[in-house]
């Protein structure tokens, strides 16, 4: 798992060209709601090394994050074969995190 925010963005056509699970994780490195949830992302993205994870700095502007209409961080996109399949937004409970993971790996 990543540790810090990329300010580096794939385009979202990279992103709906991706094959297989993945997550894309929009937020900061000084957000306080991202770090508060850094500890429980870490603990599931653990059980998942199937999954691809996108951290993605995001900020007003910023193409990648609007397309997917993002306007609170942490938000986290569940993505299989590079389309949508759930979000979480400022996920605060493991038992959320671990439910939709499983829910996009049982899609595959």
């Amino acid at each position: 798992m990543l540790d810090t925010y990329s300010a580096d963005q794939p385009d979202r056509t990279d992103v709906n060209a991706h094959k297989g699970p993945a997550v894309i994780e929009f937020g900061t490195n000084w957000c306080g709601h991202c770090q508060a949830a850094q500890p429980l992302l870490k603990q599931v993205f653990a059980d998942f090394p199937q999954v691809h994870h996108l951290k993605v700095e995001d900020a007003s502007g910023r193409p990648l994050g609007r397309s997917f209409r993002v306007k609170l961080w942490p938000t986290l996109i569940f993505l299989q074969d590079g389309q949508e399949v759930s979000r979480l937004v400022r996920p605060t409970r493991i038992s959320d995190i671990e439910e939709a993971f499983e829910q996009l790996t049982h899609e595959a």
